[in-house]
């Protein structure tokens, strides 16, 4: 019952900035376009945010183990806050601004909330650590879930209810603030071990240089990531002019995304018996 009542402290806080940040996937492209930017001028946008998201990713395990993961989860919680309201601005260089702060925001979400949860099971309340890998599939379990509902609610919005495409961003909000509240009210502060910045670098360039294994599938990885950058800057000019709902189409690619995880745990598991090699 503890370790049920401590997940679910954790789960307060997690999912519904989870939600947050599938809520804002649908309709990006579209704002821009609807404040009658070119595809150049978008293309810089989201330039800035992944560029962001890359710089800010490096750093963002020193920081938030020198600030510390709860007042982390609550930066979070501000910064991506700012960065939503940003879109209520036609400045290119508000809008801009915008997009560096969702940088920042998303290291701090797959860096932050994880590292803080990892240090309470383990340190302050000393539960299995197997336990672990439960809690972490069963959140994404719910990512998965979240995230296809995120695309109809924002369909909702957007479109139902005639709210534009800044609605959505709009609506995540309120679900970054209650993030942001559950973390302050119920989350005690833990910290992670100071190392130089610069030993936390060399070591990883050394780790990646070392073992030919790391490299070559931290390039697959990159490659993959590629694809899938350039297939969610597209996907909606492609699919817009021809009347798509963007807010379904993005459930469906999620639900997609759901299966192809589901079927990859299925032909690994003892019935089927197949191994990636």
């Amino acid at each position: 019952p503890s370790f049920r009542h401590f997940q679910r402290g954790y789960y307060c806080v997690y999912l519904p900035a989870l939600a947050a940040d599938w809520l804002q996937g649908p309709y990006l492209y579209k704002l821009y376009q609807h404040y009658r930017f070119l595809e150049g001028q978008i293309a810089i946008l989201y330039v800035c945010g992944f560029a962001s998201s890359v710089l800010f990713g490096l750093v963002s395990s020193s920081l938030v183990d020198r600030l510390g993961r709860k007042k982390s989860c609550v930066l979070f919680s501000f910064t991506y806050s700012i960065c939503c309201l940003a879109k209520l601005s036609r400045d290119y260089l508000v809008l801009a601004v915008g997009r560096v702060l969702g940088g920042l925001s998303t290291a701090l979400l797959f860096s932050a909330f994880e590292a803080w949860y990892v240090h309470e099971h383990v340190e302050r309340y000393d539960f299995p650590t197997e336990w672990i890998a439960v809690t972490f599939s069963r959140a994404a379990f719910w990512n998965n879930i979240i995230a296809v509902g995120a695309g109809g609610a924002a369909d909702f919005f957007a479109e139902w209810l005639g709210l534009g495409p800044v609605a959505p961003f709009m609506v995540s909000i309120p679900l970054l603030v209650l993030s942001g509240v559950f973390a302050v009210k119920n989350w005690d502060e833990n910290y992670g071990k100071k190392r130089a910045f610069s030993k936390t670098c060399g070591d990883g360039l050394k780790c990646l240089l070392s073992d030919r294994r790391v490299l070559l599938l931290g390039t697959i990885q990159a490659l993959f990531e590629s694809v899938i950058y350039i297939f969610i800057f597209l996907w909606t000019p492609v699919l817009d002019p021809h009347g798509a709902p963007l807010g379904i189409v993005f459930s469906g690619f999620m639900a997609a995304s759901m299966l192809g995880s589901s079927v990859y745990h299925l032909a690994i598991s003892k019935r089927y018996h197949l191994q990636p090699v």
